[in-house]
């Protein structure tokens, strides 16, 4: 009784110590990165007179400091909208006789938007006040971008969910794999369709949407599905762990990634959550400008999976197997007489 007792103690004692390591790690992975939330070689665009760049930039170092924001010289306020629709610079400043403006676009993220009219607002502490004009404007269902940052997560919670499912339910690579590009593309339409022709938080093709979404949730769920394939349910629990620590808060969703810590801000956008906003940010408000790269990174993650759920069966399958409880090849032996009578 006394050896029991102990025992229990120990497994409550080792259960309270990993749920609150787990719970620190999560605060950790969703608080810091929010924490440090600042400009970085945020790129901007200044169009004016010969030596206004320099002047500009001078301003912001001085205002903002000298790593906050990268300023390029464009010769007009034509070549500064299309650097913005291009999704070359976040915003610029354009100086005329006719007065000062600053550009933004909300749609490339209501965050750095706002930073920007911060930065008019620093213009205009120094003699100048700019005229705030909002090149891409964000839906007018959704002006702060809220639904947008919503809707980001099911995006991952899809592509978990479905990879969980067929790995445990879904006998065979191949079942797995078909049911894992099957659900990402019936999510992709349905998804969309929510977004886009119900609540109109999103512009653009339907269709280039709801492929931007069918990648992001099948580039998580086959990779999640792979990894159990090769490492058994560890895998699985390692790409989940992946995805919702590191994807989901650095993915610069809600904010940008150059408003994220450096390094971490690359990372970010090399997995499939932070590829997915970018991508579908630009085909949503920009006519897909900016979204090559992200969709190779998706694509990647997709190639990826493929490769690993198909991959014979090795070490992790066979570690599952060996946790079966001894019912299980009972009920098989029985049915395979049955089958045989």
């Amino acid at each position: 009784m006394l050896q029991h007792t102990r025992s229990a103690g120990t497994e409550v004692v080792g259960a309270v110590a990993a749920l609150t390591t787990l719970l620190t790690v999560l605060l950790v992975a969703f608080a810091w990165p929010a924490s440090e939330i600042a400009p970085r070689d945020l790129p901007v665009a200044v169009a004016g007179p010969p030596g206004a760049a320099a002047q500009i930039d001078g301003a912001l170092a001085q205002a903002l400091g000298p790593d906050a924001i990268d300023v390029t010289a464009v010769p007009s306020r034509e070549a500064a909208v299309d650097a913005i629709e291009d999704r070359e610079v976040y915003g610029a400043v354009v100086l005329s006789p006719a007065g000062e403006e600053l550009l933004v676009a909300s749609a490339a993220g209501p965050a750095v938007a706002q930073l920007l009219g911060q930065v008019g607002e620093r213009l205009a502490a120094t003699g100048t006040a700019p005229t705030v004009t909002d090149v891409v404007p964000l839906p007018p269902a959704d002006p702060r971008g809220v639904v947008f940052g919503a809707g980001s997560f099911p995006l991952m919670l899809g592509g978990l969910a479905a990879a969980a499912i067929l790995s445990l339910r879904v006998p065979g690579r191949g079942n797995r794999v078909a049911g894992a590009i099957g659900v990402a593309a019936a999510a992709g339409l349905a998804l969309t369709a929510v977004l886009q022709l119900w609540l109109d938080t999103l512009g653009g093709s339907y269709l280039a949407n709801a492929g931007v979404v069918a990648l992001a949730i099948g580039s998580i769920a086959l990779v999640l599905v792979g990894l159990r394939n090769v490492l058994g349910l560890a895998g699985l629990g390692l790409g989940a762990a992946v995805v919702l620590l590191l994807g989901n808060p650095l993915s610069g969703i809600t904010s940008a990634p150059e408003l994220l810590p450096a390094g971490w801000s690359t990372l970010g956008q090399l997995l499939p959550p932070g590829a997915a906003g970018s991508a579908l940010r630009s085909t949503a408000f920009f006519d897909g400008a900016g979204a090559s790269v992200p969709l190779l990174v998706l694509a990647g993650w997709v190639a990826l999976g493929l490769v690993l759920a198909m991959v014979p069966v090795g070490r992790g399958a066979e570690q599952d197997a060996a946790r079966r409880t001894p019912e299980e090849p009972a009920k098989t032996g029985v049915t395979a007489d049955l089958a045989g009578i």
